[in-house]
């Protein structure tokens, strides 16, 4: 049985589109997503196809003929024409590499194709000489015999011979057909399971990396309450001129430590971010894009409570500015006062003398 059955020779991931039959210009695409895209070859009939299998149906089932020609018309996209289903695929692959390696491919398989064919056709008139007859001779009539009264025997005649080799190809024919959707149902039966094995294990990873976003802020979050608690702090210390240089290098040092953080988070979100087309091509997706919206909004909170804390630094400072600008002002009014008062002194001894 497994002499008879195709057997997969090479297999890729392409995003699949068909031409559009009304138009015959732009292209429909077959699924949302990337499928399997494979190279079968059957050994009973010396055939090669294309497969490709988007859930239960057949995407893809081009059997490839020596006049056939892959095309690429940019550096990741290829397309070729099938008479036979009466339309062009087109594939779209991730890089150039993936698109050169399907060419190739295609290349050695046409031309195994024509061998094949070859092979076959000299099989064909060497199996069967009555098809080498040429159209213009006319093939002989049963002959009937006659071996006594009421005996009459049939010859089979060389057309019939034909006739019959050509019903058992056709039977062959219809059990290799058998056989081979058989093997395809099998072979795309272990691709889905490859891929929802692929599947579960992306989830396992989001989760994983969801729960240590989660503490990760937790952790942020009360680094940013003692922050809170310390500029509050710094604000009722602020009164105090020996002490205000000192509580704001401290203030300045932990919002920046604040903001390094903030930029490290940034970076993980990026990250997230960048597997999300990861996610969405894989399904079950909305329960972690959930998570990522809520971990957004709790990070424009903290940048909020960032910018409330850099604001108070600032009024602090002002009050400071402002507290130095009315002791200057309080000690020229004083040195005024104490200048004044010596030019009276000054007068009242004198009186004192004269008198």
């Amino acid at each position: 049985m497994s002499a008879t059955r195709e057997q997969p020779i090479f297999s890729t991931r392409a995003h699949v589109f068909q031409i559009d039959p009304a138009t015959k210009r732009n292209w429909i695409p077959a699924s949302k997503h990337a499928l399997t895209v494979s190279y079968f070859y059957d050994a009973t009939r010396s055939v090669y196809r294309i497969i490709s299998v988007g859930g239960t149906k057949a995407i893809i089932n081009s059997t490839i003929t020596p006049n056939m020609t892959f095309t690429k018309t940019s550096q990741k996209f290829g397309q070729w024409a099938d008479s036979r289903a009466n339309t062009v695929y087109g594939l779209g692959f991730a890089s150039e590499q993936h698109l050169s390696q399907f060419a190739e491919k295609f290349q050695e398989v046409k031309e195994a194709a024509r061998v094949a064919r070859e092979k076959c056709q000299d099989k064909t008139e060497l199996t069967n000489p009555a098809l080498s007859i040429p159209s213009h001779q006319v093939l002989p009539s049963p002959i009937i015999s006659s071996n006594g009264p009421g005996e009459d025997k049939l010859f089979r005649s060389q057309s019939a011979d034909v006739e019959s080799s050509t019903e058992k190809e056709r039977l062959k024919k219809m059990l290799s057909e058998g056989s081979v959707s058989e093997v395809q149902w099998e072979a795309e039966f272990f691709s889905l399971q490859d891929n929802n094995s692929k599947l579960v294990a992306a989830l396992h990873e989001a989760n994983a990396s969801v729960e240590q976003w989660k503490q990760q802020l937790a952790a942020y979050q009360e680094e940013t309450e003692a922050l809170r608690l310390r500029v509050a702090e710094l604000e009722a210390q602020g009164t105090h001129d020996s002490s205000s240089e000192n509580n704001k290098e401290e203030l300045s040092q932990t919002l920046e430590e604040l903001e390094l953080l903030v930029k490290a988070k940034d970076e993980e979100i990026q990250m997230l971010k960048s597997q999300r087309c990861r996610w969405e091509a894989e399904g079950e997706r909305e329960e972690t894009l959930q998570k990522l919206q809520e971990l957004e909004a709790r990070n424009a909170e903290l940048e909020q409570r960032l910018q409330l804390a850099e604001q108070s630094l600032a009024e602090s400072l002002a009050d400071r500015d402002r507290m130095h600008h009315e002791v200057a002002k309080a000690a020229e009014i004083m040195d005024v006062k104490i200048f004044e008062l010596s030019e009276l002194r000054q007068g009242l001894a004198k009186l004192v003398e004269s008198n």
